[in-house]
């Protein structure tokens, strides 16, 4: 799945026509799912309108196609989550993408009621997101495991650096439980210690490629995928050259995609990246613009 960045014009506004366009992009690259207002999508930067506007717009391009909507509704307070569940379920999204309250810290105990207040009254299926380098509050194995007991709670995307975590979550969760990572630098060594997928930033640009590599590794052509995950590496090196999304607009604009538009704090990356010529000719090639 793809972590979709929003398009602005050159004044921080959304760009809704382009979004249109990136969403086509995905749906053309058969790509399972899209995440509507994720990390790098800005969602911390988009105001209600905006967010109701963008998941309108992707979920009518998703129709008839097999490429699943899901909003990302993370907040810090549960009866915001719940305000923008609400919203998610009545546009028809397919799921919900929820990660854990950031800037307040909280305890395992104060994750797991957050969630279950969340839980009981949700519509949709729910996808936990661990991020603790951007939250501070790196949710447990644990309470991942006590958390989908619930109906509603369908998996977890992980982007936790902790050693052997997706070990971890392995060993304690149901085999349908999805177990997501959410780093594309090392979602093919996670996928080899249990995880089924990636919800990725480098699929906004090489979709085709990292489903390839997905479906590979499904397959168990564990040569194959690290033959084309190496192929990857200069633009995973890429993408954490400045804090995501940063980079990753920097490519879609090079390639034509996007205007040169971000929100502060977030800055236009200006130069400093070696290899761009190369990587979007890849991107074209890819994505046959």
């Amino acid at each position: 799945m793809t972590a979709l960045a929003t398009p602005m014009h050159e004044d921080g506004q959304v760009d809704y026509i382009q979004w249109q366009k990136l969403v086509q992009s995905q749906i053309d690259a058969e790509i399972n799912g899209i995440v509507v207002a994720g990390t790098t999508g800005e969602s911390a930067l988009l105001n209600d309108e905006e967010f109701e506007q963008l998941l309108t717009i992707a979920i009518e391009s998703c129709k008839s196609t097999n490429t699943k909507v899901i909003a990302q509704t993370g907040a810090i307070s549960p009866d915001k989550v719940i305000e923008r569940n609400r919203v998610a379920a009545r546009h028809g999204a397919d799921a919900l993408l929820i990660v854990t309250p950031y800037y307040i810290r909280t305890t395992q105990e104060g994750l797991y009621q957050h969630f279950m207040k969340i839980a009981e009254v949700s519509d949709l299926p729910i996808i936990l997101y661990n991020v603790p380098s951007r939250t501070q509050n790196d949710m447990l194995p644990a309470t991942t495991a006590k958390l989908a007991k619930h109906e509603k709670i369908i998996g977890i995307k992980e982007a936790s650096s902790a050693e052997n975590r997706f070990v971890e979550l392995t060993k304690l969760l149901q085999k349908d439980f999805a177990i997501l990572s959410g780093n594309d630098d090392t979602f093919l060594n996670a996928m080899e210690q249990g995880a089924c997928g990636v919800i990725s930033v480098a699929s906004n640009v090489r979709p085709v490629s990292v489903k390839q590599i997905c479906n590979l590794m499904a397959l168990g052509d564990v040569i194959s995928a690290k033959k084309l995950n190496t192929s990857l590496e200069k633009l995973f090196e890429m993408l954490s050259y400045q804090p995501n999304p940063i980079p990753v607009k920097y490519l879609l604009h090079q390639a034509g995609m996007i205007k040169q538009g971000i929100r502060l704090p977030l800055m236009w990356l200006k130069s400093g990246l070696t290899g761009v010529k190369a990587e979007v000719a890849s991107i074209e090639k890819e994505l046959r613009i």
